[in-house]
């Protein structure tokens, strides 16, 4: 598809709110997903931080 403006371009041929409330939707859950990733990378560490504080705690016993 050939657009002639900016505003065609954004238009996507009158499908604009198909096509750009897909992206938004598709970029949330990428978001969302990372976000996620974080929280959960966080809470695994401190489970394996705690973990590991044990282990040492009842060797030394």
């Amino acid at each position: 598809m050939i657009w002639q403006s900016w505003s065609d371009f954004f238009a996507m041929g009158g499908y604009a709110l198909y096509v750009w409330g897909s992206m938004m939707v598709v970029f949330l859950f990428i978001a969302g997903e990372i976000i996620s990733l974080k929280y959960r990378s966080k809470s695994i560490h401190t489970q394996l931080k705690l973990s590991a504080q044990r282990e040492n705690n009842e060797a030394k016993t």
